[in-house]
């Protein structure tokens, strides 16, 4: 059985733009996902883009320490790899290479289209909120028919933050620390996922508001959490 923490609701999240503010009110509830390790196990795909990375330039890199830390934006782990001044040029190639390495063997993480499906059900929207290249983030999802209302890529922690309140995102969930600290800087309602490389009780030490073992608990959870809000 999956473990949560007690919460309280928050309140409604203001939006800047009337127009979003008007169709986020037309809804019951807009849930924010992210990607890696909540959405999709992105571990195979990115080691694989890792190893070309490391083929095409001759620099060693440990792909498998590398997809332990998933979550952080890709420069922070390429400055264990490379001199800084080359950092940015060596997140361009990698994020070249990328669609034709890490796309084919990545899957969907258990209960991802079930959880986005139970959103829709409840007359909701969902959105995807992740620190990933966008273009990649969205070939993600067409590859593995995962249909999300909105993606947002680029933004990492407390920037998530932005498209949460701009789409009027009340719930966000994710694996990491920084998805916890997104969250929480919206004044969404953080439901972890512990299947990412952070385990459940550092999840809660950050704030999390509800931690699921994995996202098959999350439609009857949501079904809870929109029935005690009725």
């Amino acid at each position: 059985m999956a473990g949560m923490s007690s919460y309280s609701a928050p309140s409604p999240v203001p939006t800047t733009d009337p127009g979003l503010a008007a169709e986020a009110g037309s809804h019951t509830v807009t849930v924010g996902f992210d990607l890696d390790m909540t959405l999709i196990d992105s571990r195979p795909g990115i080691k694989a883009a890792y190893e070309a990375l490391a083929a095409r330039t001759g620099t060693y890199i440990d792909s498998d320490l590398a997809i332990t830390r998933l979550g952080p934006p890709l420069e922070q782990e390429l400055v264990h790899w490379f001199p800084d001044e080359r950092v940015e040029e060596m997140g361009e190639l990698y994020r070249e290479l990328y669609p034709e390495y890490a796309i084919g063997p990545t899957p969907a993480m258990t209960g991802a289209r079930e959880a986005i499906e139970a959103v829709r059900r409840a007359g909701g929207r969902a959105i995807v909120v992740t620190a990933k290249h966008e273009p990649n983030a969205k070939l993600h999802l067409s590859h593995l028919d995962i249909e999300a209302d909105a993606v947002i890529g680029w933004l990492w922690a407390e920037a998530k933050a932005e498209a949460l309140r701009e789409y009027g995102a009340t719930v966000y969930v994710g694996d990491h620390t920084g998805d916890v600290r997104g969250a929480r800087t919206a004044g969404a309602l953080s439901v972890a996922v512990a299947t990412g490389p952070c385990p459940a009780d550092e999840l809660l030490a950050a704030g999390a508001d509800v931690v699921l073992d994995d996202l098959t608990a999350f439609p009857a959870w949501l079904a809870g959490h929109i029935g005690g809000r009725a």
